[in-house]
């Protein structure tokens, strides 16, 4: 069923609101204020709170309207569907408007926070790659000839790719040389690229607005990576190697990761030198005269804001906590590396709300706790028993606004305020956003 309908405003998800009959839908690949042609989602006629529904035509566009830079991902109704890349329709600059939008919303709305519209943060060099080739790490399947492809929303068709244009362009420059997309793989067969950012200064070839490299510029790219990069089938490592070496630099230094080509590491070349930086900086500010302060680092990974915490802030003494077990092995032997061992740095493995009812008691106190949860949040256990540790300070990390929010009504029920909030966007063209906020306790006994 298609109708005609005026958008109101953003929401989550990459949809934003609209009214028919009374009822509210949320619709894809639209903006607001315009007036759009929406084919709505079947079956458009439960008896649900909302419909949901997509744009096949645009009949009043928004200023913030742009043509996709990247068509597959784009509307149905314009030969898309893909999916990866729900804003692909939205400016840069919308992009950031939408996504400041969506944390202010969810924070005043569920978080039950009175604060100014949340800032967002472009990442330096994705303007000039106008929103592309940000990604270290890509996801694919094989269709049924063999070569890489991407689902198509609602359905089980793979559309064959013979590009991806949110690659990176070291992740690209590999998967040429080792010719990925000319097929031959297993139909249905799942492939995962990693790539880790070379950290070197770009070869004067690669032109970053477009994403395309002449010979020098690929092969400058191929030496820097070198061995340092993964193809996986299936989850077996068939080019490359299973274990990655990640870079960073935070508070001047650089520091160095092991990390398992399967495992989770921030997608976005720059992340791991951006959140680390912005969260030491708002670390080293609440502790400044706090002698040998206990710092804890929830869901920890292999270590990214770890190593920095324990190295960066004089004399801090860390437990750091991760429920996967490839994730706290390199984790301990990245620590190691720097020579921080177990006497100062306790990484622990398990789920964080259990390991927390048995803090070691030289830790069991900390000044400040950092966390990263998945996405569903950290949830109201782990933040009560944050909360019952009684640190002056909280410095949370999130990739939904909606779980943010959620966990901070608990907080805030808790006897924390926030005290900042800094968004950064570090998945251009898509919906998600990081966002850093910072949680103190006034009257700490």
């Amino acid at each position: 069923m298609q109708t005609e309908a005026r958008i109101e405003r953003f929401a989550d998800q990459g949809r934003c609101v609209a009214h028919i009959d009374g009822r509210v839908v949320f619709v894809r690949f639209a903006l607001p204020g315009e007036l759009v042609h929406i084919e709505l989602d079947e079956p458009h006629e439960r008896k649900d709170r909302f419909w949901t529904g997509e744009v096949v035509d645009v009949l009043e566009p928004s200023s913030l309207r742009v043509s996709p830079p990247w068509p597959l991902a784009g509307p149905l109704a314009a030969g898309g569907g893909v999916g990866g890349a729900d804003l692909v329709h939205v400016s840069l600059p919308g992009q950031l408007a939408w996504k400041s939008a969506t944390i202010t919303e969810q924070m005043r709305r569920m978080g039950h926070v009175a604060i100014d519209d949340v800032p967002v943060e472009r990442i330096a060099g994705d303007e000039a790659a106008q929103g592309l080739h940000w990604r270290t790490r890509v996801e694919m399947v094989a269709d049924d000839e063999g070569r890489p492809s991407m689902r198509r929303r609602g359905t089980h068709v793979r559309v064959p790719i013979d590009t991806m244009p949110l690659a990176s362009s070291a992740a690209l420059a590999v998967m040429g040389r080792q010719g990925l997309w000319d097929g031959r793989l297993e139909p249905g067969a799942r492939i995962r690229v990693a790539v880790p950012e070379p950290r070197i200064s770009q070869p004067e070839a690669l032109q970053p607005d477009s994403g395309q490299l002449d010979a020098a510029g690929g092969d400058a790219l191929l030496e820097a990576v070198g061995s340092n990069y993964a193809i996986q089938i299936e989850g077996t490592t068939v080019a490359g190697s299973d274990e990655l070496r990640e870079t960073t630099i935070v508070g001047g230094r650089r520091f160095f990761y092991r990390v398992d080509a399967g495992g989770f590491w921030q997608v976005h070349r720059r992340a791991p030198l951006v959140l680390p930086e912005h969260v030491l900086s708002l670390a080293s500010q609440v502790m400044a005269g706090t002698e040998a302060p206990v710092v804890w680092d929830l869901f920890s990974g292999s270590g990214l804001f770890t190593l920095p915490l324990a190295s960066c802030i004089p004399d801090a003494r860390t437990l750091s906590v991760e429920g996967s077990a490839a994730a706290v092995r390199n984790a301990r032997r990245n620590l190691a590396d720097i020579g921080l061992e177990q006497d100062r740095c306790d990484v622990q493995i398990g789920d964080v709300a259990k390991v927390l009812k048995h803090t070691p008691r030289k830790l069991a106190h900390p000044d400040i706790v950092v966390l990263d949860p998945p996405r569903a949040g950290a949830r109201k256990e782990v933040c009560s028993r944050i909360a019952a540790a009684n640190p002056a300070a909280i410095i949370y990390i999130a990739c939904d606004p909606t779980s943010l929010a959620r966990d901070t009504a608990t907080l805030t029920g808790l006897g924390y305020a926030l005290a900042d909030i800094h968004a950064f966007d570090i998945y251009p063209m898509t919906h998600h956003v990081e966002t850093v906020a910072l949680f103190t306790r006034e009257n700490r006994a």
